[in-house]
């Protein structure tokens, strides 16, 4: 194995995540194997801890630790484009697409597809599928944000640098606006209201942080608690099953990892096939806790990115998307009864 390395970012390489420029410096690692070195503070940038999805600049130093040694002389370098999707991933994958011009794709990703690879997810994901997405550009598209894996709903990749940067830039600054919809346990009381819980990562028990989890803090205790982080989420009550479940909206307004499920847990009203965060297995007696309604809901993640605002990165165009509901959730939706054209795409007016 080599020793620590201190390495320094090409003037080619700048404004692009901290793993990315990991996989294409060392082929050898696991994405999921990155994210632990960054996580845990063993590769540093410029001297400080960072995140996996940190953008780097040019002339910035990257502490890297011991890893096996790189692969024989002659291998493809990392750059190399991944191999082409199965005929079905990319017919798939291109269904997937709701709008694409010449600087961007938005497109509607499915329930059980993670955005990138890692520890246990193999190599189909997003990521490996944007060589689907090329549509005669030399250069496959980048993601410039992320779903979890069982989360459906929009998604943004850019085409080109230069909407790359300004797309990143938008999502960091949350010049964007996504609403998700969930179905939740129990009904949340006020109907409308913001939670406030600062998020702390509470590490799993696999080799590679599999089963990792985020646990809520008080906000008072955010400052006194290391790594944790403030966060905040706007959710509005749209529909109600008696006192046993509700469709409800929710705004990110900060971007945590897992911050809708987690804050929803935590107030007693899991997302409904949330095994993680406590949605998948309890009994429901009305009271909030436990989103068993019965196997025509099966244990699917019931959580959609559904609406989504943004500025075109290269026009100044204002621009907004809605994707349909993922199978599962709209099969869930027609048995309640509940009509999409009900309710209004943003139900928060007064915080836009």
């Amino acid at each position: 194995m080599s020793g620590v390395q201190h390495l320094v970012v090409g003037a080619a390489e700048g404004d692009q995540r901290l793993d990315r420029w990991l996989r294409r410096r060392f082929p050898g690692l696991t994405q999921g194997r990155v994210e632990k070195l960054i996580r845990t503070g063993q590769v540093r940038l410029d001297g400080a801890r960072a995140e996996a999805g940190t953008r780097i600049a040019a002339g910035q130093q990257v502490r890297v630790p011991p890893l096996p040694p790189a692969p024989p002389a002659g291998s493809p370098p990392a750059a190399t484009p991944a191999a082409a999707p199965e005929a079905a991933d990319a017919a798939m994958i291109q269904r997937a697409v709701l709008f694409r011009d010449a600087d961007i794709i938005v497109l509607n990703k499915p329930h059980g597809l993670a955005s990138q690879g890692g520890s246990g997810l193999g190599d189909r994901h997003l990521d490996a599928l944007t060589a689907a997405l090329t549509f005669g550009y030399k250069e496959r598209p980048v993601l410039v944000h992320r779903l979890d894996r069982d989360t459906s709903g929009l998604m943004v990749l850019a085409r080109t640098p230069r909407a790359a940067r300004r797309l990143a830039e938008a999502f960091r600054s949350r010049e964007t606006r996504k609403i998700y919809w969930a179905l939740v346990a129990g009904v949340p009381s006020p109907a409308m209201g913001t939670i406030r819980y600062g998020l702390v990562k509470a590490g799993g028990h696999g080799p590679a942080g599999e089963g990792e989890r985020m646990r809520c803090v008080l906000p008072d205790r955010v400052e006194a608690t290391p790594g944790a982080r403030h966060a905040t989420t706007d959710y509005a009550v749209l529909a109600t099953l008696g006192r046993r479940a509700a469709w409800v909206a929710l705004v990110p307004v900060t971007g945590r990892t897992h911050q809708l499920r987690a804050h929803m847990a935590e107030t007693g009203h899991p997302i409904v096939g949330d095994g993680k965060y406590g949605g998948s297995g309890q009994e429901n007696a009305g009271d909030g806790w436990g989103a068993s309604l019965g196997p025509e809901f099966g244990r699917r993640l019931h959580l959609h990115a559904r609406h989504l605002w943004l500025t075109h990165p290269v026009t100044g165009a204002r621009l907004s998307f809605t994707a349909p509901l993922p199978p599962h959730m709209a099969a869930s939706w027609a048995t309640l009864g509940w009509q999409a054209g009900d309710v209004p795409p943003d139900p928060f007016p007064e915080r836009r």
